[in-house]
C-alpha cells in the first residue's frame, strides 16, 4: 500500500495535513516491520485521534451555535435601544416645540409668529421650523433636535456631527428662503462647556433641556 492511498483513506475522517503526517507515520511503521503489537497500537492511536477529531468539531459546531444565539440577542438588544433612542428623541422634540415660544422669547428676544413645527424644505427634513421677529425684523428658526452629544465613539465627533447636520439645513432653507434671516438652533439632552462657546462664536442658540 502507497502513502499516497492511505493518505486518500485518512482524510475520509481527516484533514488533509493530518492524513498526509498519519500516513507518513503508518508508511515508516511499515517499512522498518514493526511487529504486530506495534500495528494494533498503532492503529488504536489512529481510532483515538479520529474519535477525538469527531468530539473537536462536534464542539466547534455546538460553539458556533451559541455564537449565532449571542449574536441574534444583541441584534434585538439594538433594535430595542434604537426605538427606545428614538422614542425619547421624539419626546425631546415635542417637548421642545411647546417650550421654545416661551423660551426663545424670554432669553433671545425672539418673538414666534407661526407654531413650530417639523417641516420639509428642499426636499430635507427640518426638525425645528418656525417664523418670528427679533427687533422688528422677520426671521426664520432652522433647528435640529439632538438627544445626546455625547455618543460613545467621542463627543467631539457627535458635536462635529450635529454641527455639519444644522449648517446643511440651514442652507437648503437659505436657498429657499434668501431674503430671510435665519437663526439656526440645537436643542439637546445636555452640552459641554466647550461645544456652548463655539455654538454661540457661530450664531447658533443651543437649548438644553434643563433649561426649561
Amino acid at each position: 500500500m502507497t502513502t499516497a492511498t492511505i493518505v486518500k483513506q485518512l482524510e475520509t475522517v481527516f484533514k488533509p495535513r493530518q492524513a498526509t503526517v498519519l500516513a507518513e507515520v503508518i508508511t515508516a511503521a511499515y517499512n522498518t516491520l514493526v511487529k504486530a503489537s506495534d500495528l494494533a497500537e498503532l492503529k488504536e492511536i489512529v481510532r483515538d485521534l479520529a474519535q477525538a477529531q469527531e468530539r473537536t468539531e462536534l464542539q466547534m459546531q455546538r460553539t458556533e451555535q451559541q455564537i449565532q444565539r449571542l449574536a441574534q440577542v444583541v441584534e434585538g438588544t439594538n433594535r430595542e435601544l434604537g426605538g427606545l433612542s428614538r422614542s425619547m428623541s421624539y419626546a425631546l422634540e415635542n417637548e421642545a416645540y411647546r417650550v421654545l415660544p416661551a423660551l426663545l422669547r424670554a432669553q433671545h428676544g425672539i418673538e414666534i409668529e407661526e407654531r413650530i413645527v417639523r417641516a420639509e424644505v428642499g426636499g430635507k427634513e427640518i426638525n425645528v421650523f418656525g417664523r418670528g421677529k427679533r427687533a422688528g425684523q422677520s426671521v426664520l428658526i432652522v433647528g435640529e433636535v439632538k438627544l445626546r452629544l455625547d455618543e460613545r465613539r467621542g463627543a467631539q465627533a457627535a458635536e462635529a456631527d450635529a454641527l455639519a447636520e444644522l449648517d446643511e439645513k440651514v442652507g437648503v432653507v437659505r436657498q429657499s428662503y434668501p431674503d430671510t434671516t435665519i437663526v439656526p438652533l440645537l436643542v439637546t439632552h445636555y452640552a459641554r462647556v466647550a461645544f456652548l462657546q463655539k455654538a454661540q462664536e457661530r450664531g447658533i442658540i443651543v437649548v438644553q433641556s434643563f433649561e426649561w
